[in-house]
């Protein structure tokens, strides 16, 4: 079965994009453009950060309510983008859990932390915890945890299967990470401005109710995921049961904001047509 929808990339204003449909179970339901294609992630990385983190937890290197970061922040304050830590600088503007202030910085001293709790760089933990037991040979951690991931749309349909349907993790740590950590907390979302709440799990954004969104208007509520600034994202709707993965080489602007939400919305029709 091929989805017509995913066609839609070829309308996009960009040098080039890849893109996929892939159910829990690990059927794909269609793909469109070069999949084995490496593409910058950006923000799409942190996912992937996070479920390594997920895997630290599980095994005992490190507790997601132990001290990370700024004085009173926890690991999951810093998963959850409440640890106050500022966007892109390594300071202090606000109080734990007080405000979602989206910070790659938070990433950053995330993947320290766990680094310095396993004796392994944190790039090297990702490979081991992560994208070594999922196949994932084609993707790198080339620097940041929260920016700088570089994959394929072969490689992130593993991950948007095991995401689905968990084997590296307990399906309970998944379904936290997937539950909306400091409920009503807002914030800003980058691109789309400010929404109360803003709601995001652990690693993962939550779609809730927000508006606007970079996912479908007929989105679920349950829907979570993230993107990215090289205009890129992963979404997976629990509902619908599927996920998507986009992929592209243009920085994230109006285009995309145009584009991605009839895109997904055609997807989601297809799929629970």
């Amino acid at each position: 079965m091929s989805l017509h929808s995913l066609a839609l990339i070829e309308n996009w204003p960009v040098p080039t994009a890849a893109a996929a449909v892939v159910r829990a179970d690990g059927t794909v339901l269609g793909t469109h453009g070069p999949l084995t294609h490496r593409f910058p992630l950006a923000s799409v990385t942190k996912p992937l950060a996070a479920y390594a983190a997920l895997v630290a937890y599980e095994e005992g290197a490190i507790e997601l309510d132990e001290p990370a970061g700024p004085p009173g922040s926890t690991v999951r304050h810093l998963l959850a983008h409440t640890s106050g830590l500022a966007f892109d600088e390594h300071r202090v503007t606000s109080a734990p859990g007080e405000r979602r202030l989206y910070s790659n910085a938070g990433f950053e001293v995330l993947g320290d932390h766990i680094a310095k709790a396993t004796d392994i760089p944190f790039a090297e933990y990702l490979r081991q915890a992560v994208l070594q037991p999922l196949g994932m040979a084609s993707t790198t951690l080339d620097g940041s945890p929260a920016k700088d991931g570089v994959s394929t749309v072969d490689d992130l349909v593993r991950f948007a299967t095991e995401v689905q349907a968990p084997r590296l993790l307990d399906a309970r740590t998944v379904a936290e990470a997937m539950t909306v950590q400091y409920p009503g907390t807002k914030g800003v979302l980058p691109g789309y401005g400010h929404q109360n709440p803003n709601d995001w799990g652990l690693g993962f954004e939550i779609r809730d109710s927000k508006s606007p969104h970079w996912t479908g208007s007929s989105s679920s509520p349950r829907a979570f995921g993230h993107f990215g600034q090289s205009g890129t994202f992963l979404w997976v709707d629990p509902d619908a049961g599927a996920a998507c993965v986009a992929l592209t080489d243009r920085a994230f602007g109006p285009w995309a904001v145009e584009a991605w939400t009839p895109f997904t919305d055609a997807v989601l029709a297809e799929v629970r047509g």
